[in-house]
């Protein structure tokens, strides 16, 4: 098989896949994986930095373990292995009226993936992570026993398991429950604004009205534009058929030996993005693919980056400093020379999580792309990690290559529950980044 690496393909480091293709395999492979050192299950490869790197390169690789199991079509709850995409499960319930509770930015993230992530998406503020919606994990730990996980039992282990990037064991089942949907179109309004305080004021107006919210920013703005954008909120609309969304993709079909994002390509896009829509506001009816996966349209679109790759910077920060925080972000990358042409701000909600790691809190998320220059980026993240401590925020795990120890174990000072209950025989690159250095 051939090596797998991380979404970003920074820091490149080539994972050595042991498939998992049946349950009742999964304690042999787990053991004879273990057996060259430490192991880590592997997904589809959707996150981004090193929290799905094996420290010793070798990893379990979940996507083969892709059966549903179970399914109650009046309740809408599924039962299905780890390595089911969230793809597979739209194909399969929303024929029948019901769409996930939750998703992040892609489809093809592994349904054990979300968990592990605690995924969060546009409607945070309404329904909160992925983990609150999980009614229980069957686990398998390296001492080869399976424990079922809940709410109501061995609580503990599935507090750590929600959010726990892979590290308590491996998740072979899951029991998640879906919302009903009576269309599997969209109603979204779009709001082009002028500035990030235009911004704040569309979102403490809207977001309560709508069940999904989210925005574009042009991160190369300056000035009176700063933070300029396109906000966008939406709702599941009753009109329309219950379909799947099957259009053709496009894909990138080779990595170029450079990034093809640069500040002459990532100016023009922006301003072209920016004005793409011809009045300030729009009222369209979409699918759902186009409103929650645009970028799924275009397939290894990673690989724009370069041979290189790229590094996401997702940080979150407290509703109470939120905007000078934000807008001292925005102003440091506008001043850096570097950029993002994807560049996603939303607000976050109180809903807590069960994850002893959940990422979200109550404040303002920005997600950005950076293609990967080792020195620009090294100063680059160094003033945005400065202005995130300083706000009392953190950076999502999932998306991260280069938090330091110290910042990560402020952010989260539940992290020694989780490394108590830590499956010796897991352990990623992410984690003895962190927590040993």
């Amino acid at each position: 098989m051939v090596d797998l690496l991380s979404w970003g393909r920074y820091p490149r480091a080539p994972q050595q896949p042991y498939p998992l293709a049946w349950r009742d395999m999964a304690a042999r492979v787990l053991r004879d994986t273990a057996a060259w050192g430490t192991t880590l299950p592997f997904g589809n490869g959707r996150s981004y930095g090193d929290s799905c790197l094996a420290a010793s390169d070798r990893v379990v690789h979940m996507l083969p373990l892709d059966r549903f199991i179970g399914a109650n079509w009046e309740t809408g709850v599924v039962r299905a292995e780890a390595g089911v995409t969230l793809e597979q499960i739209l194909q399969t319930a929303i024929p029948r009226g019901w769409m996930l509770p939750v998703t992040p930015g892609t489809k093809y993230a592994t349904l054990g993936g979300a968990i592990a992530n605690d995924v969060h998406g546009k409607n945070h503020h309404v329904r909160g992570t992925f983990g609150r919606h999980v009614n229980g994990i069957t686990l398998l730990r390296s001492d080869g026993i399976e424990q079922y996980c809940s709410p109501t039992q061995n609580v503990d282990l599935f507090s750590a398991t929600i959010g726990g990037l892979g590290l308590t064991g491996i998740i072979t089942t899951a029991e998640i429950r879906l919302i009903p949907v009576r269309s599997s179109l969209m109603d979204v309004l779009s709001l082009r604004f002028a500035n990030l305080d235009a911004f704040f004021s569309l979102s403490e107006e809207l977001d309560a009205q709508h069940e999904y919210s989210v925005a574009w920013i042009d991160c190369l703005s300056r000035g009176a534009a700063l933070g300029r954008g396109l906000f966008m909120v939406g709702d599941h609309s009753i009109h329309g058929k219950l379909e799947v969304d099957r259009r053709k993709k496009r894909t990138v079909p080779v990595t170029p030996p450079f990034s093809v994002i640069n500040g002459l390509t990532l100016r023009a896009f922006n301003e072209l993005y920016f004005r793409r829509q011809r009045s300030d506001k729009v009222l369209s009816r979409i699918g759902y693919d186009s409103y929650f996966y645009p970028l799924d349209s275009l397939l290894h679109w990673n690989r724009i980056y370069g041979r290189a790759g790229f590094q996401q910077y997702q940080c979150v920060v407290p509703g109470d400093c939120s905007r000078d925080a934000i807008r001292d972000i925005l102003h440091a990358i506008s001043m850096s020379g570097s950029g993002s042409f994807l560049a996603v701000l939303k607000r976050c909600g109180d809903i807590a999580s069960p994850g002893l790691l959940s990422f979200p809190m109550p404040g303002a998320s920005l997600a950005l792309d950076f293609p990967q220059h080792d020195a620009r980026n090294l100063r680059l993240f160094a003033t945005l990690d400065a202005i995130v401590r300083d706000a009392g925020g953190r950076i999502y795990p999932a998306k991260d290559a280069h938090m330091s120890g110290a910042d990560f174990r402020a952010a989260y000072p539940r992290w020694q529950q989780l490394e108590a209950l830590r499956d010796p025989a897991l352990l990623s690159r992410f984690w003895e980044r962190v927590t040993k250095s």
